[in-house]
């Protein structure tokens, strides 16, 4: 289940829409946040505007100090909530353990939390109204939905349960709606026998960080594995290995279908994040 021909199918989309928006004198702006010295976070964080860039989406790169006091980061998040040219706002989570991330999120202007982290935000999607899905969760659906991935009344077990990823997307698999109507069980780090649990699923889908916790043993026979995580690994050489959750070795030997690491759920991801900012200047704009 390779994720860059489907990222490219949604920037296409989205190159039409930017241009668009232009057209009418509007630029689509995307503001970040980033307060950590994590090289993957840094990496992620340059895709971001990478992907800006080509298609035509302005940005805002905001990088502090993960030292730096807490206040410095929410005085950020009100400025770039105040300007009026910033059309959609995103944090970098983890955040440091001195900064209170619920301060973050109700910070956020709830119309341009283009990641679902204010509480607003989160409780719309829930109820099955979101104003917007966060990306990594509408991308695993978009490739559901791609690879013509059945869920509807099929057992996905999901491993993690963070509030950007795990709870989001348990909520979205089981509501009544298209590539929904699952039936899901959350996992997670005090889950007994976890084994157990995704041996009887039909679909995997983990988001734990959890270098290859789940290997082919654990799962049953024609399983869609879907791994959202990308977890560096050193070795021997200078440069450190990414690998997912899932030992796709292992997997591969029980797996209908799988998703790369990397190369399946991240292209997607950042796909979608850019789709939201998109959605968020043209809601800004009517």
């Amino acid at each position: 289940m390779r994720g860059e021909p489907i990222a490219a199918e949604i920037r296409e989309e989205i190159r039409e829409r930017v241009h668009e928006l232009r057209e009418q004198g509007i630029v689509p702006t995307l503001g970040t946040l980033l307060m950590s010295n994590d090289p993957s976070d840094e990496r992620f964080m340059d895709l971001k505007h990478a992907a800006c860039e080509d298609l035509g989406i302005e940005g805002q790169d905001v990088r502090l100090d993960p030292t730096a006091p807490a206040e410095d980061l929410y005085r950020a998040v009100d400025d770039l909530c105040a300007d009026p040219d910033v059309h959609a706002v995103f944090v970098q989570a983890p955040l440091p353990e001195h900064v209170e991330s619920i301060n973050v999120r109700q910070r956020l202007d709830p119309q341009k939390d283009v990641d679902c982290f204010h509480p607003e935000n989160l409780g719309r999607l829930v109820s099955g109204d979101p104003r917007f899905v966060p990306a990594t969760p509408a991308a695993v659906l978009r490739l559901i939905a791609a690879y013509d991935v059945s869920i509807e009344g099929r057992d996905v077990v999901l491993v993690g349960r963070s509030n950007v990823i795990g709870k989001p997307l348990a909520n979205l698999l089981l509501q009544k709606r298209s590539n929904g109507n699952a039936t899901v069980t959350v996992c997670h780090s005090h889950t007994r026998n976890l084994a157990e649990k995704t041996r009887r699923a039909d679909v995997v889908v983990t988001a734990c960080g959890v270098p290859e916790l789940v290997d082919g043993s654990m799962l049953s026979t024609d399983v869609v594995c879907i791994d959202v995580s990308a977890n560096r690994r050193s070795t021997d050489s200078e440069r450190p290995v990414v690998v997912g959750d899932i030992d796709a070795e292992s997997a591969q030997e029980k797996a209908s279908a799988i998703t790369p690491v990397p190369g399946g759920v991240g292209p997607v991801t950042l796909a979608m994040l850019l789709q939201n900012v998109v959605r968020a200047a043209e809601r800004q704009h009517q």
